[in-house]
Formats: C-alpha cells, sequence, structure tokens
C-alpha cells in the first residue's frame, strides 16, 4: 500500500466493533488511519486501540465528508439504511455487518474465502453476510464446487453473544435467578427454538436468512435449503449440525481431503481420540472447525458435518475486515 487510507469504524463501542479493533490490531495494517464512530449515547467514550487512547465520535449525516476510503459498519441495520448511502455517495467504500443490504441485488454478499470476485461488482456497498452462514458457506463452497449440492439442511446451536451484550447478560442472569430481558425464556438451562421474529410461514427471520443468503453467495439461487436454529446456553461461538445431498457420487477420504485443504477450514475429526470442533476451542480464532464427517446412509450421496466457528469473529467483525484487506490489496476493484 503505497498511499495513505482512511478507515471509519462505525459501531466502535459495541460488542461486534471492539472485536473489530483487536481483529484490526492484530493486522498491524501499515499506512491507515482510524476514526471510530458511535451512537449519540456512547459518544465520547475513549477506547485503548493501537497502542493509544482514541475518542469515539457520533455518527451524524456530515462524519463522513472528511473522506474516508473504507467504512465498517456493525450499527444495526437502522443505522446502515441511513447512514451507508450517505458514505457511499462521499465515495467511501462500505462494508456492512447489519441485515440491511444482504439481498439487495446490487450488493455483493460476500465471504472472501467464497466468492472474492464479487467483490468488484460493488457499488459503494458490500455486504457482510449472517454469522451463522458466514461458517457453513465456508465449509460448503469447496463440496459444492466438487460434488454439486443437491439440497442442504441446517440445524444450529447459536451462542448468545449472536444477542449482543444483552444475551450475554440473560445467560450470565439466569445462573442466578434473575429473569431475562433479551429472550422470551430463560436461556440459562435452556434452548430456545427461537432466533429472531417468526415469519408467517412459521419459519424465523434467522432460519430465512440462512436460506436465503446460502443460495446468494453459492450463486444456486434455486437450491432447495431448510434450516431450524437455536439458541443454546453457550457465551461464544455458534454450532451447526449441516446434513447435505450431493449430486455427484463421492468418496468420504476424499471430502475430507478437500475440507482439509481449503481455505479457512481447519479439519478436528478424529473420534478416537474424542477430537471434534467446539465452541471453547473455536474461540478467539478466524477459522471455521469442521469435524464429525460422515455419510448419511438415508439418501443416496448423503454426508452429515459438524461446523463450529467464532460468530463474533469470523462471523462479524473478521470477515468484514477481510474484505477491506481483499480492497486494500487489489485497490483497483471499485466500480464505484
Amino acid at each position: 500500500m503505497s498511499k495513505n487510507y482512511k478507515i471509519a469504524i462505525v459501531g466502535a463501542t459495541g460488542l461486534v466493533g471492539r472485536t473489530a479493533l483487536k481483529v484490526l490490531e492484530e493486522k498491524k495494517f501499515s499506512n491507515v488511519e482510524y476514526t471510530l464512530f458511535c451512537s449519540k449515547k456512547s459518544a465520547g467514550i475513549k477506547l485503548q486501540f493501537l497502542g493509544k487512547e482514541y475518542s469515539t465520535y457520533e455518527l451524524t449525516e456530515t462524519s463522513f465528508d472528511e473522506g474516508f476510503d473504507y467504512a465498517i459498519f456493525s450499527a444495526g441495520a437502522n443505522t446502515a439504511k441511513k447512514f451507508a448511502p450517505i458514505a457511499a455517495s462521499k465515495g467511501c467504500i462500505v462494508v456492512d455487518n447489519s441485515s440491511a443490504f444482504r439481498m439487495e441485488n446490487d450488493v455483493p454478499l460476500i465471504v472472501p474465502e467464497v466468492n472474492p470476485d464479487e467483490i468488484k461488482k460493488h457499488k459503494g456497498i458490500i455486504a457482510n453476510p449472517n454469522c451463522s452462514t458466514i461458517q457453513a458457506v465456508v465449509a460448503l463452497k469447496p463440496l459444492d464446487d466438487k460434488y454439486k449440492i443437491k439440497r442442504i439442511v441446517y440445524s444450529t446451536y447459536q451462542a448468545v453473544s449472536g444477542a449482543g451484550r444483552d444475551g450475554i447478560l440473560d445467560l450470565k442472569n439466569g445462573e442466578k435467578n434473575i429473569p431475562p430481558t433479551k429472550f422470551p425464556y430463560p436461556i440459562y438451562n435452556n434452548c430456545l427454538p427461537h432466533i429472531d421474529v417468526f415469519l408467517d410461514d412459521g419459519y424465523t427471520k434467522e432460519e430465512h436468512k440462512m436460506i436465503n443468503e446460502t443460495r446468494k453467495i453459492l450463486n444456486r439461487p434455486n437450491l432447495p435449503v431448510t434450516a431450524t436454529t437455536v439458541r443454546v446456553p453457550v457465551e461464544n461461538s455458534h454450532s451447526e449440525s449441516i446434513n447435505i445431498e450431493f449430486e455427484n457420487e463421492f468418496d468420504l477420504k476424499d471430502v475430507i481431503n478437500t475440507l482439509k485443504n481449503s481455505p479457512g477450514i481447519i479439519l478436528q475429526d478424529d473420534i478416537n481420540n474424542s477430537i471434534y470442533p467446539i465452541a471453547t476451542n473455536a474461540t478467539g480464532y478466524d477459522n471455521v472447525f469442521v469435524g464429525r464427517i460422515r455419510r448419511d446412509f438415508s439418501v443416496k450421496n448423503g454426508l452429515n458435518i459438524w461446523v463450529v466457528a467464532d460468530n463474533i469473529r469470523k462471523g462479524a467483525a473478521s470477515n468484514a475486515i477481510q474484505i477491506v484487506e481483499y480492497l486494500l490489496a487489489h485497490t483497483n476493484v471499485s466500480e464505484a
């Protein structure tokens, strides 16, 4: 990188925003200046970042007038809908963590290990997928390329951190018999088959996100996908049971080798020694952990896999930063 770049972090004081700052410290980008934005309520909070104290500023309609190259938004859909187009109109490329733009036809939905070539199609805004979708498609993409997926059945076991600080607080308070404020029932000692709102067809919005985003990212608009998403009493890192049916026959050893050698994946599949992915081992990493790889004998060309990843890092902050990293390395990809 020869020039100096200016990057805005929107939602810097939130759970994902603070994780983004931690990841950026690890990346150690050179020639980059950062400005931290947050809500009016949080403005003025001081954050330790890159060895010094950074002030946070209220996000306003004039925040992007000074000229930013990139912005990472982690402030919710309503904020993104209002401010991301303003930022893009000023020549800033926005990578948005919310659901605001994911299904827009002219907004790329990006997981860098899966579809980096789609980045160049952006028109100023790039969407980060849902956390549960990100880890799934990292594992699914190499298998789809090789055997062509016919159908997917998702069953997720999602950590409370996916619901933000209030979700974590509900879990901790539940241990003390304090009633929940975020979830409709106590999450402590319970599994809640209810993430986001229920829709008219009986599915939740989270389930629809997984279905529709998987189709878009894999560029398989008619792919049969179904999902049941469950909140579990785990603080961090989502776990997923993924049942896959392929069009083509496969050799199980070849499947294992394919996953082992695919980008972003760490294989943990040694059942004789009880080695398989678990949430506590995935927390703090940007990789997707895959194990319990076995045939589904109930259908032709069926496969079961178990996929675990840190939903705040890979499922949000790190994925967005990987997109910015790609943009920094390919500054000519912009068609904005």
